[in-house]
């Protein structure tokens, strides 16, 4: 039976209505010749249905497409604050959304701080005061978590 499977493959069929030279192939829409058809022999990929019917594919198709939802709007702030969550994150203050499991990465942690701090350097003087009033806020906080978590004992 493995066998039969690994015999089986699908064939791809160039159907664009211009050659690679520009000029117009005959036959419109009709697929090409079999010059222009490519072989390929492999195990057939799994169907949109059996893939959407796994729970880890479906969740993240869901929470990756909402038709009827605009996506956010994208912002300093927005963007400020998805860096900071990740950096909660590699604090272990925010479980990962996938595991469900908050876990400890101080140099991940240290690393988001610095793209912060950097983003503070190359904005300075383009902020309004609301935005640098979150960046101070932001930023401290992190940092104060960072120094504490520090100063702890490896455990």
């Amino acid at each position: 039976m493995e066998d039969q499977d690994d015999k089986r493959g699908f064939k791809v069929q160039d159907r664009r209505r211009f050659s690679s030279e520009g000029e117009a192939k005959e036959g419109g829409d009709a697929p090409a010749a079999s010059d222009d058809a490519l072989e390929i022999n492999s195990k057939p990929a799994a169907s949109a249905a059996e893939t959407a019917s796994k729970p880890e594919a479906a969740a993240h198709h869901a929470a990756s497409h909402h038709p009827s939802e605009p996506p956010p709007e994208l912002t300093f702030a927005a963007f400020l604050w998805s860096l900071s969550e990740q950096a909660l994150a590699a604090l272990g203050e925010i479980p990962d959304p996938v595991s469900g499991h908050a876990m400890r990465d101080l140099v991940m942690a240290q690393q988001m701080i610095d793209i912060i701090i950097m983003l503070r350097e190359k904005t300075r003087g383009n902020l309004d005061a609301e935005e640098q009033a979150m960046l101070k806020e932001i930023l401290s906080g992190l940092q104060m978590k960072y120094v504490e978590l520090a100063r702890q004992p490896n455990r």
